[in-house]
């Protein structure tokens, strides 16, 4: 809308000028009289307050829509982006699981009991707001386990966390992506003193509604690419299940943001979800950046959209509602060039030499107003379309 506008002012005045001296030079008697009558009719006809509604009511109203249906635009030209995606990226953790995992099973190094490494683990873990920490303190809990306070902890995003417990450095890390191949589910590994104390292995259900909305969204011709930080043998027993064909495991932050960047420089336009704190970079770097209700702060902020329900379904009613948008959009753009190519000359007279028809500007505001009302009620409908569950 702001490119038309650019051009179609400006024609709209040469429009008027030229109309004003030609009739001038060759308009019937009094000459000044038809003159303004018909520059006037030029005017008002072609007020661009239809090509001024034909977006940003849309645009309004389809921001509204996705609120009722708990999805939040951050910006209007989110809508537009979103509509002319090509390529979703999604994070697993938090966004097709539910980002709730639990300590299924712990592996102590010989010289260790269980009980002793879920101790320095929550030790580490406590000043943490990451899943994984609160996986490991609740197991902790219900053990009866009192974990001791910890000295300069340091998060290292991608990777895990460091602190001092009882005077030892205690580092909590994700294993290597092709350790033990045959656990499937996130294996973290606890090292004290520079030795390796033992494993833990947590699992993360699916979102119930994943499985159908990657069908969904797959369905709507988007090229599904799943990023994601875990360990390979858990990233491929999701992407098999949700019949996602590209996946990426072991990805740090910076990694996932380079998966977009190379999407982009391809020529795609990329979405990404995710709901971490791993996951801003990503978001920020992508073309409409999509961040889970339940996600952490710093997600929220980078993100352009957030699911405030954190629904996966809500992300394709977002997609489709972007769709609705763009094409009522597209829709009030030709009506309202459709009906100045009509009047414009009519109102600059130029069928007065053959019809007699000269247009008073009053018929010409009456036009510009129900043109008005034609885009502004295609632009309300926008609030009855249908997205789905939710909606």
């Amino acid at each position: 809308a702001d490119r038309v506008a650019q051009w179609f002012v400006p024609t709209v005045g040469a429009i008027a000028v030229i109309t004003f001296f030609a009739w001038i030079l060759l308009g019937p008697q009094p000459v000044l009289i038809h003159a303004l009558v018909s520059t006037m009719a030029v005017l008002v006809i072609s007020c661009p307050c239809t090509l001024g509604l034909a977006t940003p009511v849309a645009v309004v109203t389809g921001v509204g829509r996705g609120a009722r249906a708990g999805i939040l635009f951050k910006d209007a030209e989110c809508l537009e982006r979103l509509s002319k995606a090509q390529v979703l990226c999604i994070d697993k953790t938090g966004t097709l699981t539910q980002g709730r995992p639990r300590v299924t099973a712990l592996y102590p190094e010989p010289g260790f009991t269980e009980n002793e490494l879920l101790l320095l683990a929550a030790s580490v873990e406590a000043p943490s707001e990451h899943p994984v920490a609160r996986a490991i303190l609740a197991e902790a809990t219900e053990r009866g386990i009192r974990w001791e306070a910890c000295e300069n902890f340091r998060a290292l995003p991608g990777h895990g966390v460091k602190a001092l417990v009882a005077g030892r450095e205690v580092e909590l890390r994700k294993a290597d992506s092709n350790s033990e191949p045959q656990l499937i589910g996130t294996l973290v590994e606890l090292h004290a003193g520079g030795g390796l104390v033992g494993r833990l292995l947590l699992d993360d259900e699916l979102r119930p509604e994943a499985k159908q909305a990657v069908q969904e969204l797959q369905a709507l011709g988007l090229r599904i690419v799943l990023l994601s930080g875990d360990r390979l043998p858990a990233v491929t027993a999701v992407a098999r299940h949700l019949r996602i064909d590209e996946f990426h495991a072991g990805l740090s932050p910076a990694a996932k943001q380079d998966q977009v960047a190379s999407l982009r420089a391809e020529g795609m336009r990329v979405v990404f979800a995710g709901d971490g704190i791993n996951d801003a970079p990503a978001l920020a770097a992508a073309d409409v950046g999509v961040a889970m209700g339940s996600g952490t702060g710093i997600a929220l902020a980078s993100s352009s959209m957030v699911l405030m329900h954190a629904d996966l379904q809500a992300l394709t009613r977002a997609v489709r509602l972007s769709r609705h948008t763009l094409r009522i959009i597209h829709q009030n753009l030709f009506w309202a060039f459709f009906y100045n190519a009509l009047c414009i000359p009519l109102a600059a007279g130029a069928f007065y030499p053959l019809f007699g028809w000269q247009l008073s500007p009053m018929v010409a505001g009456a036009a510009m107003c129900l043109s008005s009302l034609c885009v502004v009620t295609n632009a309300l409908r926008l609030r009855r379309v249908k997205l789905g569950d939710r909606s």
